[in-house]
């Protein structure tokens, strides 16, 4: 396997900051969000479960369109537009007294969708046998903002409340504006200012292969997303545990994960593996919220359980980009990962609803019952895209 190019290597640390510093102001609310939330005038389980997932209708309706911009007028123009969209949301949610204002500014954060040419991004500065080393660098660094944030987010939220943290959100993506530009390498323009047509987008898009992998990050990120809406409250009304020492469940169980993460990556190294691995991982993840609705005071089932999901849920992060960025045409590249992150924040916004509507019915243990269920629909699909790719990977190309 190839090593990577010093400018692989400057792109892909680079990138993963830029990414990073953006997710991990989003990540700082999530351990904290639903516990504060409930104490607003305007709180309902509903509205407490649309807050967190809202942020997923700006990224479904424009990923796409910035894609396809991305592709017309370059990577770093589009990316820079949607984090400025972005930190205005965070304002907004910042300045906001009640649960409907920070609905708003986080439906405004969403129209920052900026995921999709980020990852175009990625691709476009690496070869091709080199990409899932990339993503996994950049996997790796979304899961230690992930683990930092939910670290972080208690004491952080103590000290500046969760206005604060929303205004960190907004700062934290003006300096990742900086370092898209001084740092992250520009990459040769690919001639697609003619090729981005729409037309020609529905036709990629129309590949079985490409709309599996689209279906997979849809269910990956609602049942994230669902999760979130119940562990917070879970870990104060069941194990006792106050949010300023969240951090004790948290950090085993992300440093675990991640090890995990790092162990199985490079078993994914062609499409055949990778699909066969995004199976098992499918059916890990069901399993694990299973444990999780089962749990009840026992702290240890709890972290094993939510150590699995985190490691299948992290190994995913990484693997499902990288197998959409193989299968999709260059010139077409942004398009196709703004249509993948369309179908993950489409997912959040679902998976906030649904994680809502089950607090509010069932109590947190009901939300984790109801996105166990949720992922026996995810299961099916993941193996029939599975036989897809062999099918097609065991196909030589036409010349």
């Amino acid at each position: 396997m190839s090593k990577l190019s010093p400018l692989e290597r400057r792109a892909a640390l680079t990138l993963a900051g830029v990414i990073s510093l953006r997710l991990f102001g989003l990540f700082l609310v999530l351990p904290v969000f639903s516990v504060y939330a409930r104490a607003m005038p305007d709180a309902t389980p509903f509205l407490i479960g649309l807050a967190l997932g809202v942020y997923g209708i700006g990224q479904m309706c424009l990923q796409i369109p910035l894609g396809m911009l991305s592709d017309r007028i370059g990577r770093k123009p589009a990316i820079t537009l949607g984090l400025v969209v972005f930190a205005a949301g965070g304002l907004v949610a910042a300045l906001s007294h009640t649960l409907s204002g920070i609905v708003l500014g986080r439906a405004l954060q969403g129209m920052g969708a900026v995921a999709g040419a980020g990852t175009a991004l990625a691709a476009d500065l690496t070869a091709d046998e080199n990409r899932g080393k990339v993503m996994g660098i950049v996997g790796v660094s979304i899961g230690m903002s992930f683990l930092l944030a939910l670290i972080l987010g208690p004491p952080l939220e103590a000290v500046a409340g969760l206005p604060g943290l929303f205004g960190l959100t907004s700062l934290l993506s003006l300096v990742a504006i900086g370092m898209l530009w001084l740092l992250v390498p520009t990459p040769p323009r690919l001639g697609a200012s003619h090729g981005a047509r729409f037309g020609k987008v529905l036709r990629m898009l129309a590949d079985s292969r490409l709309a599996v992998l689209n279906g997979s990050v849809f269910f990956l990120h609602a049942l994230l997303t669902a999760s979130f809406v119940g562990l917070p409250i879970l870990l104060v009304d069941a194990l006792h545990l106050p949010v300023a020492r969240h951090w004790l469940l948290y950090l085993p169980v992300m440093t675990i994960a991640a090890l995990a993460m790092g162990a199985l990556l490079p078993r994914m190294r062609d499409e055949t593996r990778a699909a066969r691995m995004v199976v098992a991982c499918v059916a890990v993840i069901g399993t694990s919220l299973a444990g999780m609705a089962v749990a009840g005071a026992s702290a240890l089932v709890l972290g094993v359980a939510a150590t699995a999901f985190f490691a299948a849920f992290n190994l995913l992060e990484a693997a499902l980009p990288t197998l959409v960025s193989r299968l999709a045409p260059p010139a077409l590249r942004g398009a196709a990962m703004g249509a993948y992150s369309t179908s993950q924040f489409f997912g959040a916004f679902v998976g906030g609803a649904i994680g809502g509507i089950a607090l509010g019915r069932y109590g947190p243990h009901g939300v984790f019952a109801m996105a166990a269920m949720l992922s026996l629909a995810w299961l099916p699909l993941a193996a029939w895209g599975a036989r897809r790719v062999v099918a097609v990977d065991g196909v030589a190309p036409a010349a």
